[in-house]
């Protein structure tokens, strides 16, 4: 019982002077406040004086009114100072633009006259080079002519005027303007060379088979195990399956040396002829189309897909021989990359 009462007494002493100090500092405050505000209520009397017989002016003001009349008049100060060293920065760099416009007009002058002769050599080499895609006539070579072949000239006068800040950007524009127009003559060159390639091309079995690329390899060339005797066999050619009564077209131009039905190998088939002794042999058709004699360009319908003779679905039998010997026609069906030239 006396711990507990002496811890008692100790609580309310500490409470006492806890509440003593916070007494004491309120009254200050108070008093510093109430001495703060009796200073700041004491009144000055301002007087004008005139040397004339006028009568003399005066009022009063307290020392509140004149600190406040006193920070009013220093922040107009110091926003009028500022305004007024930015006016002056605004107006040098004014006076420093109208100048450099002035100094660079004749730049400009010969700055267009160089975009000027740079058209013209654009338009050249954009011509020349269509030429050459369009002879090229793949799925890049179009897709690169459909986006405009690289761009047109506007877009990039408009980013070279804004970087054209002396005359070394006239002579970058001489520089290109000569690059390109060197460019013109190699390119006509490479378009001849391309255009007898394509020439060559037309009679070499370098077409996919299948119309729109379509179709994957199935069966590729070379030794194999038949999918029906369980044998094993040379594959002549490839197999590239896909839809029944898909069209079958001609890989190079050439004339049709025979058409024909073997129930118990190819089925219906066609056999082209072309020049430099290419032979091309299609097999497994649903029906052939052309006829022995017929004279067909790279890309005529020959027949369409089909499982006919000794086939397990849907599928063309495709070979290719030179002087009678059989070739892989992978290697030439590459050449051009056709869509479906290398899947399986």
């Amino acid at each position: 019982m006396s711990t507990a009462h002496s811890y008692k007494a100790a609580e309310q002493q500490a409470v006492n002077a806890a509440s003593r100090i916070a007494g004491a500092t309120w009254r200050r405050l108070v008093s510093f406040l109430r001495m703060l505000l009796q200073r700041g209520n004491q009144k000055f009397t301002v007087m004008f004086i005139p040397h004339s017989e006028r009568k003399i002016f005066n009022f009063q003001i307290s020392v509140f009114a004149l600190l406040f009349v006193a920070t009013l008049l220093s922040t107009v100060l110091v926003v009028f100072f500022s305004l007024s060293a930015g006016y002056t920065q605004r107006n040098e760099r004014y006076t420093q633009t109208a100048e450099s416009l002035a100094s660079s007009e004749a730049t400009l002058e010969n700055f267009g006259n160089e975009v000027r002769e740079l058209d013209r050599v654009v338009t050249e080499f954009r011509q020349s080079l269509e030429s050459v895609l369009n002879v090229v006539g793949n799925e890049a070579a179009r897709g690169f002519l459909a986006g405009g072949v690289g761009g047109d000239l506007a877009s990039f006068v408009s980013e070279s005027l804004v970087l054209a800040e002396d005359v070394r950007s006239i002579t970058e524009l001489r520089s290109l303007r000569s690059y390109l127009e060197g460019a013109i003559g190699p390119l006509r060159e490479i378009e001849q060379v391309l255009l007898g390639q394509k020439e060559l091309m037309v009679d070499i079995p370098t077409l996919w088979p299948v119309r729109g690329g379509k179709g994957s390899i199935t069966n590729e060339f070379g030794p194999a195990t038949h999918p029906i005797s369980g044998e094993w066999y040379l594959h002549q050619g490839i197999d590239i399956s896909w839809l029944r009564g898909t069209e079958i077209l001609a890989t190079a131009n050439g004339k049709v040396q025979r058409v024909g039905d073997d129930p118990r190998n190819l089925g219906i088939f066609v056999v082209l002829r072309h020049k430099y002794g290419f032979v091309t042999r299609y097999g497994h058709l649903d029906r052939a189309i052309v006829e022995s004699g017929q004279e067909v360009q790279r890309g005529d319908l020959l027949g369409y897909m089909g499982s006919t003779g000794l086939s397990t679905g849907p599928h063309v039998h495709y070979e290719v021989r030179i002087a009678e010997n059989l070739v892989e026609p992978r290697q030439f069906l590459s050449i051009t990359g056709g869509s479906g030239a290398l899947r399986r």
